[in-house]
């Protein structure tokens, strides 16, 4: 069984949350992982949609 698809995408940090001391993660790091995750889910589950035989 697929996970079900993560609904809410994402945000980006806001402007006072990264230091910009090279901070390992940086809350930008964290974002993007998230980000891709989020499209990954997003993408999964259309293929899942698309390979499911239409109902009539």
């Amino acid at each position: 069984m697929q996970p079900s698809p993560i609904t809410e995408k994402p945000q980006p940090p806001a402007p006072n949350e990264c230091c910009e001391s090279g901070c390992d993660p940086c809350v930008w790091d964290i974002y993007r992982t998230e980000l891709q995750k989020w499209e990954q889910a997003q993408q999964d589950a259309k293929n899942t949609d698309a390979a499911k035989p239409a109902q009539t």
